[in-house]
């Protein structure tokens, strides 16, 4: 939502907006003029924009994380103004240019931004709107001057639908959102939906593991891409050294020999393998391929190190299902192996716990020590029966806690750390500032 709100700075227009709490995307925000209020009032807007008479002049937007009971939404509903989901807006924002839609249950936010990031890096160049802050460009909003744009497609209450993408990719088919779906088969068949928007004479990236559901319409080319032989694009001959990775992407084309790569994770390889596959094939050159592998900073709050010291290594990332969770921690035990990892997860969404609630006690159950935090509940009310606890008992593990948000600090012993982990899609980023002061502050001992 952040992005759009730049878009619209940006582009000259008054802007305000409502958020639940302050955090570092809203003071930006206020910083570069959007008013914004915390409070569910609609007397705490500024006047223009409750002014009726206005309205005609004036566009909402809203993401589906607001509730129906939102007080603010419901005023601008009740009296006419015009009201957009995200999606419709972003529909609208890119119906004119050729755009790049990342699509799938997760890692739609790293592939967009590599795939951004190299754009960015060569001579084709794009806009974006991204679910995160680039590390490389401090933004989840970038303005180009070339017709491409790169925009994440959410499956969430069948948004990606709005879209009409020239290029489209899909990175996995986990199940998520069955509050939405109601089961996986659903879900999918909204996914061969999304493929179907794709242009005449469009392109579709799908990963290999999962392309045999994926139903490619009449008119569009598709490939496949991974880390294993048998893809269109694969990376191979992966060699982890002392500051990153080597290895070589095969293409239908060629063979881009020698990449270098300064990130964490194999899954990192593979997002990025995918947002070359996009790269190459919208013009970008095999040399602006490998300059932008060696320039990659990474995301915010994905597979984000905040701290590596001979000490204690920490770090951030917003994983919120079973199989993200499997990744990162994959990604983890193989980059720095053979230390001990410890986990604090905060569960997102009271549908999602009860959902996948063994799923979620088999992956922690990979850490060697794990904290539970209550569940961040987002848009949904309270389920009965339903909280961290139902995680917790099923968990195997005999070195794992169950804590309140407020205990963490105080809980947390840093001599007895080697890698710590946040985990989640809630308010737990609101941890990782005081997580990193404690570090610091032990080092000075």
């Amino acid at each position: 939502m952040s992005a759009v709100a730049l878009y619209f700075i940006k582009g000259g227009f008054c802007v305000a907006g409502y958020d639940r709490g302050e955090s570092k995307i809203t003071d930006s925000l206020m910083s570069k003029g959007c008013r914004i209020n915390f409070d569910d009032d609609i007397n705490s807007l500024p006047e223009r924009f409750r002014n009726i008479g206005e309205k005609n002049n004036i566009v909402v937007v809203y993401t589906p994380a607001i509730s129906a009971e939102n007080k603010i939404l419901s005023f601008f509903r009740e009296n006419g103004y015009s009201v957009l989901k995200r999606s419709e807006i972003l529909g609208v924002i890119s119906a004119n240019t050729d755009t790049v839609a990342i699509a799938g249950t997760h890692g739609k936010t790293t592939v967009s931004t590599m795939t951004a990031h190299i754009f960015k890096q060569s001579k084709i160049d794009c806009s974006a709107f991204l679910g995160g802050v680039s590390k490389n460009y401090e933004s989840n909003f970038l303005l180009g001057e070339s017709n491409f744009i790169i925009v994440e497609a959410d499956e969430f209450d069948r948004s990606f639908h709005r879209l009409t993408p020239a290029i489209a990719a899909i990175t996995s088919l986990d199940a998520d959102h069955l509050d939405i779906y109601g089961d996986r088969k659903t879900m999918v068949e909204a996914y061969n939906i999304f493929c179907g928007k794709i242009k005449k004479g469009g392109k579709l990236v799908v990963n290999k593991k999962i392309s045999s559901e994926i139903i490619v319409p009449d008119g569009v080319a598709c490939y496949t891409y991974g880390i294993d032989g048998g893809a269109d694009f694969y990376a191979f001959n992966i060699v982890h050294c002392a500051d990153g990775y080597r290895f070589n992407i095969k293409t239908p084309w060629a063979v881009i020999e020698d990449i270098f790569f300064p990130f964490p994770g194999v899954i990192n390889i593979e997002n990025f393998t995918v947002a070359s596959a996009i790269a190459l094939l919208c013009g970008v050159e095999e040399d602006e391929i490998k300059k932008s592998a060696m320039l990659f900073q990474g995301v915010r709050r994905r597979f984000d190190v905040r701290i590596d010291s001979e000490k204690i290594t920490y770090v951030d990332d917003y994983a919120h299902h079973p199989e993200e969770i499997k990744a990162f921690i994959k990604s983890i035990r193989e980059y720095f192996k053979g230390r001990k990892i410890t986990g604090i997860f905060q569960p997102h969404l009271f549908t999602r716990t009860r959902d996948h609630a063994e799923g979620f006690a088999a992956m922690l159950d990979e850490l060697d020590e794990t904290i539970l935090l209550p569940i961040y509940p987002a848009r949904e009310e309270p389920l009965e029966d339903v909280s961290s606890e139902m995680i917790f008992k099923r968990m195997k593990s005999a070195n794992k806690r169950l804590l309140e948000k407020e205990e963490l600090l105080n809980a947390l012993d840093m001599n007895n750390i080697d890698v710590l982990l946040t985990i989640g899609a809630g308010d737990i980023d609101r941890l990782v500032e005081p997580i990193e002061e404690k570090i610091k502050g032990m080092a000075k001992r």
